[in-house]
């Protein structure tokens, strides 16, 4: 089964930056993609962004120019740098890994 890290979730004000990071550990299997989606209370899980092992990336719409995911050094670890966060951008943030699953999520919070 594998097992999710997720960390840098938090309270920042509009404008501000935050740095996520994941690392995914005990999957069999070698993992294709990783990524981030979010989620807020009465809306779908929405993608928020995703990287492939050969390093292509793929970003939402609503994302595009302020975010920007990477992968780490270490194996099945990757970043989303978030910048000029909005207040439509609070929601937990949750890791994905194919194949893999779901890790528990990170909260993100933006508001003055």
């Amino acid at each position: 089964q594998v097992q999710f890290v997720e960390s840098g979730g938090g309270l920042v004000q509009p404008g501000g930056s935050l740095r996520l990071s994941c690392a995914a550990s005990g999957s069999p299997f070698s993992i294709s993609v990783m990524g981030w989606y979010r989620q807020t209370p009465g809306k779908q899980r929405e993608r928020v962004a995703a990287i492939t092992s050969a390093g292509n990336t793929n970003y939402a719409d609503f994302v595009k120019g302020r975010f920007t995911i990477s992968r780490g050094d270490a194996k099945n670890t990757v970043y989303l740098q978030m910048n000029n966060l909005q207040p439509e951008d609070t929601a937990v943030y949750v890791c994905n890994a194919v194949p893999g699953g779901w890790g528990q999520g990170t909260q993100v919070t933006v508001s003055s």
